[in-house]
């Protein structure tokens, strides 16, 4: 079976392709691109996308998918299908399941769930044995296993000695740290960013400084290890100087920011809604603006949902108990395009780079894009698409998002894992095939 995307428009900086092209795809992959191609037989499936916008799959490198251990706040399937209602094609989980991610068998169950969900998963491996920061996991064995990466994330690797070890022991394999920045010390038992909102709402208040302190640490440990380093979830003003300086300085780091992180400030938390509840917490408008000026800028390299979904009781009650974390995956292409991309902070050219090519960069992956003889991860966009951010429509388990009742405009519409429609969107049904 041959399928033919007629009138769509590429975006792919990487292959320098920016205009309306057709896609000719057979089995998983694309075999011709053309700017006009017709069918020639009756067998041909033909989709007219009627100039919406065609990108390289979309890459989500910061994931929580809660399985094994937590599978009444998401399963690999549920989450894959959010992922793919999203637009991803590829992500990354996180380990902090139950167990851990620590060990080649948990890694290799999480593959084998993988094979039959909507979008291709790639485990990340803890850092230490239970993410508890005292020892470190079967690093090697993980390796083998096909681990790209490393991380502890929902908790720092608070023992320095520890850390520059983690990262000697990574870095020999040439695989990447995926680093958590937070001081639990400093941070304490906070519950919002420091500062007027905090004091007005009454709310523990987490310093800024618990990110930094710790940016700064693994900074300098990844420079006397020579170790790759990719920061999460950035969220700082003074973060953003810490991470340029070190880029300038030639340390291998890289660094990610989350689409709420670019969207809301603490002001957010006034209603003291608990989906507002994240770890990093929604920081103030000057450090918006700073992560902003770090797109414009290309100092981050990537944008990731942080995906962390939660049952309706985790996140019901007082703000202070509420779990921290936000369902993200099917809204972040779309608050990327309503809110960055219209307002011109980036580019459609630089979303690509940002969310796929980056993270794939990151992850030790190697992608093609949009080219005869890549395999066909596609993902399609409209950027007419006016919708209204439902919770009850989403794929995801985790109905937890601050969004809820938000309009935006742009949507995905179409996803394409290896030549196969996962995910079709365009009669507003959100149907998924796989």
């Amino acid at each position: 079976m041959k399928t033919l995307l007629k009138n769509g428009k590429i975006i792919d900086p990487v292959n320098g392709l920016n205009g309306n092209f057709d896609i000719l795809l057979r089995g998983s992959k694309i075999i011709k691109i053309a700017e006009k191609i017709e069918a020639e037989d009756s067998e041909w499936k033909t989709i007219d996308l009627d100039n919406k916008l065609v990108m390289p799959g979309l890459i989500d490198m910061h994931t929580h998918l809660r399985e094994p251990g937590f599978e009444d706040k998401e399963t690999i399937k549920t989450g894959c299908e959010a992922a793919a209602a999203g637009g991803f094609t590829t992500i990354a989980c996180m380990p902090n399941t139950d167990p851990v991610a620590d060990n080649p068998a948990t890694v290799e169950y999480i593959k084998s769930k993988a094979e039959k969900a909507a979008v291709k998963v790639l485990p990340v491996g803890s850092i230490t044995k239970k993410c508890e920061g005292k020892e470190l996991a079967e690093i090697g064995f993980l390796s083998e296993e096909g681990v790209k990466c490393f991380s502890d994330d929902g908790n720092p690797v608070m023992n320095s000695e520890i850390m520059r070890r983690a990262m000697e022991y990574i870095g020999s394999f040439d695989l990447t740290v995926i680093d958590h920045c937070e001081d639990k010390k400093l941070a304490g038992e906070g519950v919002m960013n420091e500062g007027y909102i905090s004091t007005i709402l009454g709310l523990k208040p987490i310093p800024a400084a618990a990110e930094e302190i710790m940016i700064a640490r693994d900074l300098i440990l990844a420079e006397l290890t020579g170790a790759k380093l990719h920061i999460a979830h950035l969220s700082t003003r003074q973060g953003m100087k810490l991470v340029t300086d070190a880029k300038e300085r030639g340390i291998k780091v890289t660094v990610e920011v989350t689409p709420h992180h670019l969207v809301l400030t603490d002001e957010a938390v006034k209603g003291y809604n608990p989906d507002t509840k994240v770890n990093p917490p929604l920081r103030s408008r000057e450090d918006v603006e700073a992560l902003k000026e770090g797109l414009k800028q290309g100092i981050i390299d990537v944008i990731a949902s942080d995906h962390a979904p939660h049952t309706f009781e985790d996140k019901l009650g007082e703000f202070d108990y509420a779990l921290n974390g936000i369902s993200g995956l099917e809204t972040s292409l779309s608050l990327i395009h309503d809110r960055l991309i219209r307002a011109g902070v980036v580019s459609w050219e630089d979303i690509v780079r940002l969310m796929a090519f980056n993270p794939a960069r990151v992850l030790g992956l190697k992608i093609e894009g949009i080219k005869e003889g890549a395999v066909a991860d596609l993902t399609i966009f409209d950027p007419e698409r006016e919708w209204t951010v439902k919770k009850e429509n989403f794929k995801s388990k985790g109905k937890n998002t601050p969004f809820a009742g938000w309009n935006l405009t742009g949507k995905p519409v179409l996803t394409v894992v290896e030549g196969k429609i996962v995910y079709d969107d365009r009669g507003g049904n959100g149907e998924l095939f796989y």
